[in-house]
């Protein structure tokens, strides 16, 4: 029986050696750097390299290759994302209506045509033997065409008219029968006060502001995207190897309970041993459960974005790549002067308080009275039909010395036979300039408000440049630490073998140092992840400018 227990225990040894030889081996298959993916060429000739790869191998790749889902490679995920994500149609829609609000604004400048056509027929009891017949038949019929235009740098209107019409009649007294009556004007009115220069396109330099205002919106939402969706995916990068790592140490604590469970049968340990065992498993079974919600919550909101699942079949998405290895490197202050000169959101600003202050500069003249220069050149022209006039009781006959049809009146008119002139002023004061002045105030309050807005967002956009520029900067060091914790946790599994194996510490503690070095793995995936997505922030802050994708 003696001989049994001994060899019962020789075997248990045996096993839980085994075990420790397989933790040491998925700790250096854990911390090995596997081929890593090519990293895009950067301009700068000294990019900054992070020292080790991404990708997994060996039994950290099996495990990962067992995670069910859609291969989805980043800029597939993008592009989808840029075609579906509602904010961008949003954006999109602003920019419309602020492209419509800019050809209404600029209606009212644009050449102008008018025609015009009237009939008037009427018949008017005689009340004066001057009438010239008992009842007065009149027949006239009036046209009037032109053009007009109004200049917004100055706030000028010209208009350019030529009326005629042509007047048929029954009286007695009317010489011209029918008669042609023309006349031809060319006017201007140019506002001295209230409606000149900046006053008069101020509603279109403000629209004009709020477009590139939209243009500069739209494009920061698809940046924003972008970002966004890039950001999300390396965190389902860093949540599949989470999951496969907690598997494997979940899988090594199923295999440490079964060979405590043995070593208890052997009488070599104590039940607290087998209990101990068993609430690391379930420890690690939840911790399992948890890093599977974890990725399904990642990948689900990279469907939100994308606007669509995955396969039939499939729960989550799956990255293709892993994080890149390279980034350019510059000093912060060069980038934050990039960031200044190119953020979309910054410009948004700028271009909306533009906006108001075109509005509050037409509002200072808007302010004053309205004071109008009026003036005009123009011509006359008659011609029609002799029409003999007899007055009763005299034998003298009267006849108009004017001949001709409607073509002849016209010309009189363009060749100014019967030329004619005006020129004056027009004044409107409101009594308290109260409207005017009121509006002023109310665009100057709010121009200011929008500056110290502006230097808000400029203090906030050169805070999150440096912040994001120093994570990118210290990703290296990061990286690097994050690796000389993998090798620590190699060495530390390395000694606790030879500790067990002189019986000085036992197979639980041996298995939690395996459990360290996924975690210190764990890690390590944290901080590649952690220097691409302070990239893809500084991309947008710089408005794609840096780092170089």
């Amino acid at each position: 029986m003696g001989s049994a227990r001994s060899a019962r225990s020789s075997r248990g040894l045996q096993g839980f050696v085994a075990a420790a030889a397989v933790a040491v081996a998925l700790a250096a298959a854990l911390a090995r750097p596997g081929v890593a993916q090519a990293p895009a060429p950067a301009p700068s000739p000294a990019p900054l390299r992070l020292p080790l790869g991404a990708n997994p191998d060996s039994a950290l790749a099996a495990e990962i290759a067992k995670i069910p889902g859609t291969a989805l490679a980043l800029e597939e995920a993008v592009q989808a994302a840029l075609e579906q994500d509602t904010a961008i149609v949003e954006a999109e829609a602003v920019l419309r209506a602020a492209q419509g609000v800019v050809r209404r604004e600029k209606g009212p400048f644009d050449p102008e045509v008018f025609a015009r056509y009237d009939v008037d027929d009427q018949e008017i009891p005689a009340s004066s033997p001057l009438a010239g017949a008992q009842v007065l038949e009149t027949n006239e019929r009036a046209t009037s065409v032109g053009a007009r235009k109004r200049f917004g740098s100055t706030g000028t209107e010209i208009e350019a008219a030529v009326d005629s019409r042509r007047l048929d009649t029954n009286s007695g007294f009317e010489t011209l029968i029918p008669k042609y009556v023309a006349e031809g004007r060319l006017s201007l009115t140019q506002p001295l006060l209230k409606g000149f220069g900046p006053s008069a396109r101020a509603e279109l330099s403000a629209a004009e502001r709020d477009l590139e205002a939209a243009q500069s919106q739209y494009e920061s939402t698809v940046l924003a995207v972008r970002s966004t969706v890039e950001q999300f995916y390396w965190d389902l990068y860093a949540a599949e190897r989470d999951v496969a790592v907690e598997r494997l140490i979940r899988d090594r604590g199923a295999r440490l309970l079964e060979d405590t469970r043995v070593r208890a049968r052997s009488g070599l340990v104590g039940p607290d041993d087998v209990a101990n065992a068993q609430v690391f498993l379930a420890q690690e079974e939840q911790a399992v459960l948890d890093r599977e919600e974890r990725l399904g919550a990642v990948s689900d909101r990279l469907a939100t974005l994308m606007g669509r699942r995955p396969e039939p079949g499939m729960s989550r998405f799956r990255p293709t790549q892993g994080p890149p290895l390279a980034f350019a490197e510059a000093p912060v202050d060069s980038v934050v002067q990039l960031a200044l000169s190119h953020n979309h959101d910054l410009q948004v600003v700028e271009r909306r308080i533009e906006s108001v202050r075109a509005l509050e500069r037409g509002a200072r003249w808007d302010a004053l009275p309205d004071l109008q220069l009026v003036g005009s050149l123009g011509g006359n022209g008659l011609a029609g039909t002799p029409h003999p006039v007899v007055f009763p009781g005299s034998v003298d006959t009267l006849s108009a010395t004017v001949r001709g049809d409607a073509g002849e009146a016209w010309s009189q008119v363009f060749s100014r036979d019967f030329p004619t002139w005006t020129l004056g002023l027009r004044l409107s004061v409101p009594l308290g300039l109260r409207e005017g002045r009121g509006e002023r105030d109310r665009l100057r309050a709010e121009a200011e408000r929008a500056e110290n807005q502006l230097t808000a967002v400029r203090r906030g956009l050169e805070e999150d440049v440096r912040n994001r520029h120093r994570e990118l900067s210290n990703a290296p060091r990061r990286v690097q630490a994050a690796r000389t914790g993998v090798e620590a946790a190699i060495e530390q599994t390395r000694i606790g073998i030879l500790e067990y194996e002189s019986g000085r510490t036992t197979a639980f503690e041996l298995v939690r140092l395996a459990a360290d070095v996924a975690t210190a793995q764990q890690r390590y995936s944290e901080a590649l992840v952690r220097a691409a997505k302070a990239a893809a922030e500084l991309r947008l802050l710089t408005a794609g400018t840096f780092p170089p994708p």
